[in-house]
């Protein structure tokens, strides 16, 4: 089941043990993060990222699988490995 924009899921980025917050949910389903974010990201790179969600979090590693949209409405889609 997916998740929209409606329920309330954080994804930080981890660099040098540090978060960043620099995603804006979109909608996480299927294990993919749909976000905004002011970072380009290359296709392919590898992310370290914590996801908050119904007050639990877990460490993942994402890979950055595609950048849609334009503008504005440009979205980074991000595959997550599954929780272990």
């Amino acid at each position: 089941m997916g998740r929209g924009t409606d329920q309330v899921v954080r994804v930080v980025l981890i660099d040098d043990g540090q978060p960043h917050d620099v995603f804006e949910v979109v909608g996480l389903a299927d294990g993919v993060l749909r976000a905004k974010t002011a970072f380009l990201f290359e296709v392919g790179e590898e992310l370290a990222l914590r996801v908050e969600d119904e007050g639990k979090s877990y460490d993942t590693t994402g890979r950055v699988r595609a950048h849609v949209g334009t503008g504005e409405a440009l979205v980074t889609e991000v595959e997550l490995e599954p929780k272990a």
